[in-house]
């Protein structure tokens, strides 16, 4: 499975809070956000194994701890670090993804859930039968503009909006599990000018694309220094999980 992480932000926000590090190396609980989700990258089995791993970053620093990380868990030779600065997370997406051959899953670093989650989405999304893509989504709305995902009775995706409406009982996690055909509707939107994933998820759903909304439990960004306390619960939560302090 190719898997994409987006750490190209400016983390302008946790810099005006008073967070100096560059956002991917913020460690809630000891281990840097970064170093995390390229651990958890690498526990999905089977087709959800990892074969791929491409890092966009903006700083050199990171890059060279993302080289550096990578080389001490074994998986240096099936990553690749692509340090660029770019307008939005669409255009990092497409700097992500633009060398994928297969299904691929691509989340940004700022986006923490419980390990077993995305294990379980991964391995859920490399088996499927029944969608075209799977979305990670969750019932905890932190973001200052969320996006609401609608659903059917089914759990299939019907919209993606700026509105809560009556059949939205979720928001968009930030975990897109997709097939490689996605990638023409990645290319419509950045030649019509649009310039967030928002857009490019509901240009998916107009497309045809079938798109089943995943729940993946509490799920918080790291865009503020209060969201550090947040993410450190969830961290400390799974980690209890797994060493059998439930």
């Amino acid at each position: 499975m190719n898997y994409g992480i987006i750490a190209a932000g400016k983390g302008e926000r946790l810099a005006t809070e008073g967070i100096l590090l560059p956002k991917p190396l913020v460690a809630p609980d000891g281990e840097p956000l970064i170093d995390r989700l390229m651990r958890i990258m690498s526990l999905p089995q089977g087709e959800a194994a990892l074969t791929r791993l491409n890092v966009i970053v903006r700083e050199q620093e990171v890059a060279g701890h993302v080289q550096t990380a990578c080389g001490q868990t074994g998986i240096g030779q099936l990553t690749r670090v692509i340090v660029k600065a770019t307008a939005d997370s669409m255009l990092s997406f497409a700097e992500v993804t633009a060398d994928f051959d297969g299904d691929f899953i691509v989340t940004t670093v700022d986006t923490v859930f419980a390990a077993d989650e995305m294990v379980r989405l991964a391995e859920a999304f490399a088996s499927r039968t029944d969608a075209d893509g799977y979305m990670g989504v969750s019932t905890y709305a932190d973001d200052e503009k969320p996006l609401w995902v609608s659903t059917d009775d089914k759990g299939m995706i019907t919209a993606f909006t700026d509105v809560r409406s009556d059949d939205s009982r979720y928001v968009s996690a930030g975990v897109y599990c997709l097939p490689r055909k996605a990638l023409d509707c990645l290319a419509r939107c950045i030649a019509a000018g649009t310039t967030r994933m928002r857009h490019f998820q509901r240009e998916l759903l107009e497309s045809g694309m079938k798109l089943r909304a995943w729940p993946m439990g509490k799920v918080v960004d790291v865009d503020h220094a209060s969201d550090i306390a947040l993410a450190r619960d969830i961290i400390k939560s799974d980690y209890d999980h797994h060493h059998g302090r439930d």
